[in-house]
This record gives structure tokens, C-alpha cells and sequence, in this order.
């Protein structure tokens, strides 16, 4: 066993405990009436999950520092917003009928934790970072979202019809999953 986990508490009317690491700062949250031996059991037992998400961030507050990855400014938020009304209208034009499907409205956002969304009007959201992101990740987020107009879940189904038009979804999907963040953590 190594040294106690310093953690911050909250209490709420929750059924379950959670465990939210952010910011180099470990949160507990657990349900009103959870005793403090089931609330330290449960973050005992998360400890290697809490180190190695503690680790990764202070390893990519690190890398910021070093390649000098600084927050995004009000005005390259918007011009990259303006970019990306161009760009990704464009790609999801492109694969619509690749898909088989129409959509409705296309929404750009800065969003901190979705690349993309589909609505069940099919209206479509993405998130203006993927600008900063190679054209393969973008075009994976346009198919997956695309595909939610055929599927609104992530059944095998869904996916095979991804892979379908998107043979290298899960290679360029993969590049936001390793560099996600740090693109998210540049918004304001």
C-alpha cells in the first residue's frame, strides 16, 4: 500500500461513487449516506486508475510547458471557428451520400468534451478544435456522427457501417484519443 490519496469529497444524491481526476486535484463523489470506510475502500481500490490519470496530466501539463501549447485567444477561437463553418460543412457534404443519409442543420462549437453530436432531427455539432486536428480525425468524427443518422447507438452494426465508407476510422480516431485533450485544454 502506498502513501494515502489526498482527495476532495462531495456528497450528493448520487446512487454510486465516482472519481473525477482534473487538473492534478482527485474528486470523490459519493452517495449522502456512504460511510467513510466504503468511500477509502473504493478509492483504495481505484488507486492505480487515480495514479496513472494523476501521472498522464502532469506529464501533458509538462509537454505544454515544453513545446509552449499556451490557451487558444478570443480571436484565434473565432478564426478557427470561421475555418471550420467552411471546412467541415464541406467534408460532411462529401460524405453524406457516401453514407446514404440527409441531414438538417450543422452547428460549430467550442465544446470541452464532444467532437461531435447528432440529434435524432439530424441535425449535426462539431467541435471547432478539429481544425487543429489532421484531416483524418476530422473526417472520422464527420463519418461516426453521419452514421448515427443510419444508427443512434454504437452497436457493432453502427460500426461496421463506419467502417463501411471509413476503412481507417479507428487509426484516425485513435489521434484524438491520444491528442484529444490537448487540444480540448487549449480552449479558454
Amino acid at each position: 500500500m502506498g502513501k494515502d490519496i489526498q482527495y476532495q469529497l462531495i456528497r450528493s444524491r448520487r446512487k454510486t461513487i465516482g472519481i473525477q481526476v482534473k487538473d492534478g486535484m482527485v474528486t470523490v463523489r459519493a452517495p449522502l449516506r456512504t460511510s467513510a470506510q466504503e468511500i477509502e475502500a473504493f478509492v483504495e481500490r481505484s488507486r492505480s486508475w487515480i495514479e496513472k490519470h494523476l501521472r498522464l496530466q502532469e506529464e501533458m501539463k509538462k509537454r505544454q510547458e515544453e513545446t509552449g501549447m499556451k490557451k487558444l485567444t478570443r480571436q484565434e477561437l473565432e478564426a478557427l471557428a470561421q475555418e471550420a463553418v467552411r471546412r467541415i460543412p464541406e467534408r460532411v457534404a462529401y460524405y453524406a451520400p457516401k453514407v446514404g443519409v440527409t441531414y438538417g442543420n450543422i452547428t460549430i462549437r467550442n465544446q470541452r468534451s464532444r467532437w461531435g453530436s447528432c440529434s435524432a432531427k439530424g441535425n449535426l455539432n462539431f467541435n471547432c478544435l478539429l481544425c487543429l486536428a489532421p484531416p483524418g480525425a476530422m473526417d472520422a468524427v464527420v463519418v461516426h456522427e453521419l452514421c448515427h443518422r443510419l444508427e443512434m447507438n454504437h452497436s457493432k452494426r453502427f460500426y461496421e457501417e463506419v467502417l463501411r465508407v471509413y476503412p481507417n476510422y479507428y487509426k484516425d480516431h485513435a489521434w484524438l484519443k491520444e491528442h484529444g485533450r490537448e487540444l480540448l485544454d487549449r480552449l479558454p
